[in-house]
């Protein structure tokens, strides 16, 4: 009986025109993308039932899809981690990585809060690229191509860290500044929502540990969820690591109200280290950054030239700088180092 349940419950995607056809249904498509050898996410099931009974069967559907079975989802194979992707109308809106109830619901609440809008009043949908299907994004390659040298050193492919703190995400800020990051010509690759973990947050700041109000602005970050963007940029001359730290004006909210009123500080902080959103440094510290807080990130085989700063200099330059396995242990001796 339970089996049968759990079959009418999450629709089995197991060829290219079932794909099709659920990218055509209409309303929210919750896919568990899994890996044949460990089966789909069966935590969540409960939880899909849940959802289902509240909000109705007509504009909220669940589908399961082996990553060995489709092409479109070559990129995911191999992946131990639980990937949740959301689609509507035919457009990839949202992602969760792992199996996190709380998350799982509240991206569902919100998703299909949004379609319904979007259906009733024909508003634009808030579409996101995920680098695991993303073809275009050379800076996501996992390998390179013959002929792809111009595409790989492109500067549109330049990428960087964006972080929307606790104190904006609890204020319900965060679409927002979502919105003023889109419309200042930013594009947003990946767009996670995440509870920090302290041993993460001390290697993440580790360069501040020395300072006064380090364990303040450890304690912040971990205080609630944040949102972690990766963003590109294709509009303008400026690089995006520029064009970011440009946007989110000077770290002290204080002082971005006096110097640069139409700031995201200056607008959404409150004070220090409530200033609502992150930026990496530069580009050195967007590869950190990146490979830190994205483990599957893969940079492009030949990294930009001068004009972006992103010389191929240091370990981990041209690619992934370091495995999931390595952040956690780093994060660890880190926690231990600053105690």
């Amino acid at each position: 009986m339970g089996s049968k349940k759990e079959m009418a419950l999450q629709v089995n995607i197991s060829t290219q025109e079932l794909w099709e056809e659920m990218l055509s249904s209409k309303g929210l498509t919750v896919v568990d993308v899994y890996q044949g050898w460990c089966g789909p996410c069966k935590p969540v099931v409960s939880l899909f039932q849940k959802m289902r009974i509240e909000v109705g069967l007509d504009l909220l559907h669940f589908a399961l899809a082996e990553a060995d079975c489709l092409d479109v989802l070559e990129k995911y194979r191999g992946r131990c981690e639980p990937t949740f992707l959301f689609y509507a109308g035919g457009e990839l809106v949202a992602l969760v990585r792992g199996a996190n109830a709380p998350l799982l619901q509240k991206t569902i609440r919100e998703q299909l809060q949004a379609e319904k809008i979007v259906l009733a009043e024909g508003r634009e949908r808030r579409v996101i690229e995920d680098e695991a299907l993303s073809d275009e994004d050379e800076c996501f390659s996992h390998e390179k191509e013959d002929g792809d040298d111009e595409d790989a050193v492109s500067s549109e492919k330049a990428c960087t860290l964006a972080v929307i703190k606790p104190d904006a995400v609890v204020h319900g800020k965060t679409d927002e500044i979502i919105t003023k990051i889109q419309e200042a010509g930013f594009d947003i690759l990946t767009n996670e929502e995440r509870d920090m973990r302290e041993a993460e947050m001390r290697l993440f700041y580790q360069h501040r540990a020395g300072e006064e109000a380090f364990e303040k602005l450890v304690h912040h970050m971990c205080s609630g969820p944040s949102h972690l963007l990766n963003l590109t940029r294709t509009e303008g001359t400026e690089d995006v690591v520029t064009a970011w730290q440009t946007l989110m004006g000077p770290c002290d909210p204080d002082v971005a109200r006096r110097e640069q009123p139409g700031s995201l500080r200056a607008q959404y902080g409150t004070e220090m280290p409530f200033n609502a959103v992150h930026g990496s440094r530069d580009s050195e510290d967007a590869r950190r950054e990146l490979a830190l807080l994205f483990p599957s990130f893969k940079f492009s085989d030949q990294v930009p030239e001068a004009p972006l700063g992103l010389e191929a200099e240091g370990e981990g330059a041209g690619e992934a700088l370091c495995s999931p396995e390595d952040v956690d242990k780093a994060a660890c001796d880190q926690a231990e180092a600053v105690r």
